[in-house]
Order: C-alpha cells, then structure tokens, then sequence
C-alpha cells in the first residue's frame, strides 16, 4: 500500500507516510470496504506532506482516489483535532452547494487505525501555497482574492438552522469564548515566558469586550477559523474556489474572526505560512488590506467594521497559540507542520499583534 510521490507546482504535496504516522493498513482496508467503497483494486496509501495538523492520506484505488483525515497521535489538548466536526460542517455545507469535498465516511472508532477519521472525495484543483501567487498575470491573482473574499462572505451567510448546524457552537460571545480558549491551548503547550503574549493575554479580553457589548458586536455565522489563500482549492484552470479545505476549527462564530484573520497576510513575514511582503501588491494586482475588507463589508451588508485593529490582533495571538501547539507537537516527535526551530514564529506573530494594538 504505497504510492509514487506526487509534486506538481500547485497541486498538492503527496509522498510517503511519515514513520511516526503509519496505520494499520490491513484494518483500514477492511473498514473502507465496508463503508466507503469496494473497488476491484487494493488500497495503496500515502501522504499529504504540508500542513494539516491533522494527518491527511491519499487512497488510491486504480483511477479512484480518496482522502482520508485523522486526528494526530498522542495526548491531544482539550478541544482540539475535532475531525467529526469537520465532517458534520462540511456535509451539512455541501448539501446547499458550498464548496467543499463530498463526505463519505465518518469513523470514531479508534480501534480501526487508533484515533477518529473520516474519508472523503479527493478533488483535483490547485492549491497556493505562495500568497503572491508567482508566475501569474495582475488580473489572474485580481480574479483569485476576489473570489476568496466572495466565498467568504457567502460562508457567513448561510442560514445555519436551515442546514442542521443551530447547534454547532454556542451562539454569542464569541470572542470572551475564544480568547479564554486559546490562553487555555497556549497554556498547555507553554515551553518559555513569551512577553509580548503576556499583554495578549491582559489586554485582548476587556478590548473584545468592549466591541461586543456595542450594537451588531456580537453577530454569529459558520466561522471557518483558518480561512486563508492556503487552505481553499482553485479550479485546475479557472480563478474559481472547488472547495474549502481544513474546517477543523471551524464553529459558530463571529464573521469577523474569519476576514480579520485573512488578513494577517498584509502582516506575516511567514514564508511557510504565508505573507504579502516583498512585492508591489498593487502592481501586481493583489487587493490591498482596505479593499478587501471594503469588498467584504460590501458583500455582507457592513458599513465598515469598527475596532478592526482589535480583531486582527486577536487573530494573530489565536494563530500564535496555534503556533506554539505545533512547535510543543514537533518538539515532542509527533508534529506534522512546520515550525521554527526556535519558536521564533509564534514570537513574531505575538510582537506584531502588539504592534497594530498600539496603531
């Protein structure tokens, strides 16, 4: 059950499966048969080798392919890794035509391959992993940020009753939820005394407090949580989104976490996880910050958004956390993200939330 590595330029990354990610290939085989498909071939499995930290597999079967997402290994933080989620999201969102992969599976017994997962479509498209977006002409990337920003704001739209996803987080107070959360994850993969995440932790809470108790502070949509250029598949020719990828953070939220943290990119020096730096974004015809949240605010019926800077800072400290979970997981041996070596991204993500704090 192995596979060739697959590396074409904006396809995904497909190679062999890491040794401290293996499965029990035999028991696999025998749950996909009698729950996904039959096919006359055997499985083979690979996998996916950037992001996800959920470990993500190609099956492949002949000409049939399959993506298979799991939890990690090992002692998981509190909440985290929640792949039912990401199933019952994205089923319930591709039953009124949203983008996302057709759902097949759902597995939660972990004496299959030892934790939950779920199998699903593979689609074929392109994903950018350059925010940049290299080689293309000013129009193209126009075309690409735009229609990001379009399927964003159709995403907060959706009536969530309607699609069976009234009970998929706690409507309200969004932001008090989330920061206490995200100190909680930060605690728990705490390896040094990060300053700059010290005032996060002081400041961010009364601040989104304040933007919350002011009229329209607390509206509640589907919140991707990790909606971004790298996390959504284009059309294989097309500046159109296939399918929006890596819900796992997904919940009722407020809209404004997810455009909010799209924008971080105008701020990230982060070669792996993505930045704008470095180029003449205008020339190149990528939106500025203020024209995509204007093109946003457009599309959802806003004036503007009040308290912006807020909302960003609080986007960056929660990817901070998330970054200091990844770099505890790799320093441990069961990562599968990249992180710095000496933590220096979480760092810098954390001073730079300061930074636009005091804008």
């Amino acid at each position: 059950m192995s596979s060739p590595v697959i590396n074409d330029p904006g396809r995904p990354s497909i190679g062999a499966v890491r040794d401290n990610q293996r499965l029990d290939e035999a028991k696999l085989e025998r749950w996909f048969r009698a729950h996904v498909a039959d096919p006359a071939e055997p499985l083979q499995l690979s996998q996916f080798q950037r992001g996800a930290s959920n470990p993500t597999y190609l099956l492949t079967a002949g000409t049939q392919r399959w993506v298979l997402r799991k939890k990690p290994p090992g002692t998981l933080l509190a909440s985290a890794h929640q792949v039912d989620r990401e199933f019952r999201v994205m089923r319930a969102l591709g039953g009124i035509g949203f983008p996302v992969p057709t759902m097949r599976a759902l597995c939660e017994d972990d004496s299959v391959i030892g934790t939950a997962f779920y199998v699903m479509d593979f689609l074929e498209g392109r994903i950018f992993r350059d925010a940049r977006l290299p080689g293309m002409a000013p129009a193209e990337r126009a075309a690409i940020y735009d229609d990001l920003n379009a399927t964003l704001a159709r995403l907060h739209q959706v009536d969530v009753a309607a699609i069976g996803l009234a009970d998929y987080g706690k409507p309200g107070n969004y932001f008090s939820r989330q920061v206490d959360r995200w100190i909680k994850q930060y605690r728990g993969a705490e390896t040094e005394s990060i300053p700059a995440m010290e005032r996060l932790m002081a400041e961010l809470p009364p601040r989104l407090a304040e933007l919350a108790a002011a009229p329209g502070g607390d509206d509640v949509a589907i919140a991707h949580g990790d909606y971004r250029l790298e996390n959504v598949m284009f059309h294989p020719t097309e500046p159109r989104i296939v399918a929006v990828l890596d819900w796992e953070l997904s919940t009722l939220g407020h809209p404004l976490a997810d455009i909010a943290y799209g924008c971080i990119l105008y701020h990230s020096n982060s070669e792996s996880w993505g930045t704008l730096g470095g180029i003449d974004i205008a020339a190149a015809g990528i939106p500025g910050e203020d024209a995509y949240v204007a093109a946003y605010c457009k599309r959802t019926g806003r004036s503007g958004i009040p308290g912006f800077n807020i909302y960003l800072a609080f986007a960056m400290f929660r990817l901070a956390s998330i970054g200091q979970g990844v770099f505890k997981r790799n320093l441990i041996g069961i990562g599968n993200a990249p992180a710095s070596a000496d933590n220096s991204h979480t760092k810098h993500l954390a001073a730079t939330a300061c930074a636009i704090l005091d804008r």
